[in-house]
């Protein structure tokens, strides 16, 4: 097995799980596009199965699993979008899901995990008993782990919402994705250098957790310590895959200040009518503080997903 995908890998992503994901609709804005200058195209991930893009990577690893191995089950670490992902793919296919979850894990997300039939262990809030217990269940289960980002078939299967971005509505000067673990701005490049080879990609990332950036500058991981941010779903580092591919094919990575993600995400709430969380603001609040000129410029933007507890908006 290589260690990087290439779009080879994409497509073949896209044909397998084509059946199983939503094809999800890219939305335009006049006011958006006025107040920005820009000509802006938003791929509607908060749309997903799961509200997230998650479910492509989680579909993809799940269907790509011989029968041998799937009876086993899939199992993983995650209090976010990624174990409900993971739970609903292995649910399609009948095969077990063993989520690890932290014990300080919203209700919501707990809820939602069980909901598609993923069997919760929770363990204490630290990545060190996170990977300890996920240790545990592999060794009495034999279960194949699959990463949330750091994982050849889930990059893959990320790529697959740009390749429809671009089918759809392309070709792009520019497309703007989130960063957090790197999944989906690695599938991202892949597809995108491959159609467009001209097409400029570039990472928004909140400054109060602003690892890949730096890692990005710097030309080595430097591990996200203690980040502080609304958007829940970009606090962890990067990974080993996807920190290769990013440095090879991604243009550039900005930070975005708190203030300009909530102006953001209420801006695409009022003026799209649609429900974004946090994260998926991220690109948007980098242009409204001039990180990234948009100008004259065709841009597509991932928004990455739609899951947030109503009880606590920020506006």
């Amino acid at each position: 097995m290589k260690f990087l995908p290439d779009y080879e890998d994409i497509e073949r992503a896209h044909s397998l799980i084509a059946p199983f994901v939503h094809r999800t609709p890219v939305m335009t804005s006049i006011s958006v596009n006025t107040i920005t200058a820009g000509n802006l195209y938003f791929k509607c991930e908060n749309f997903q199965k799961v509200g997230a893009f998650k479910f492509r990577g989680a579909s993809n690893a799940v269907f790509s699993l011989s029968e041998e191995e799937a009876q086993k089950g899939v199992a993983t670490h995650s209090s976010g979008n990624h174990a409900a992902a993971l739970a609903l793919a292995a649910r399609m296919r009948g095969i077990p899901a063993h989520i690890v979850m932290p014990s300080t894990s919203p209700e919501i997300k707990k809820r939602a995990v069980e909901g598609y039939g993923g069997m919760i262990t929770l363990c204490e809030p630290t990545l060190q008993a996170r990977e300890s217990t996920l240790n545990e269940v592999v060794q009495k289960t034999s279960a194949t782990v699959v990463h949330p980002y750091d994982n050849f078939f889930v990059i893959a299967g990320q790529g697959t919402a740009v390749k429809e971005l671009i089918e759809d509505r392309g070709p792009f000067d520019l497309i703007i994705a989130p960063i957090g673990g790197g999944g989906l701005l690695s599938g991202t490049a892949i597809a995108a250098k491959y159609l467009l080879p001209s097409c400029r990609v570039i990472a928004a990332e909140p400054a109060g957790a602003d690892d890949a950036y730096r890692s990005f500058h710097a030309h080595r991981i430097i591990p996200s310590e203690n980040p502080k941010t609304i958007a829940d779903g970009l606090l962890t580092s990067l990974g080993q895959r996807n920190f290769a591919i990013i440095s090879g094919l991604v243009d550039d990575i900005v930070t975005v200040s708190e203030e300009k993600i909530i102006e953001a995400m209420r801006m695409i709430w009022e003026r799209m009518k649609i429900i974004i969380e946090p994260s998926s603001a991220v690109p948007l609040g980098a242009i409204l503080e001039g990180k990234i000129r948009v100008e004259g410029l065709k841009t597509g933007i991932i928004l990455s997903g739609g899951n947030l507890d109503l009880g606590k908006l920020p506006f």
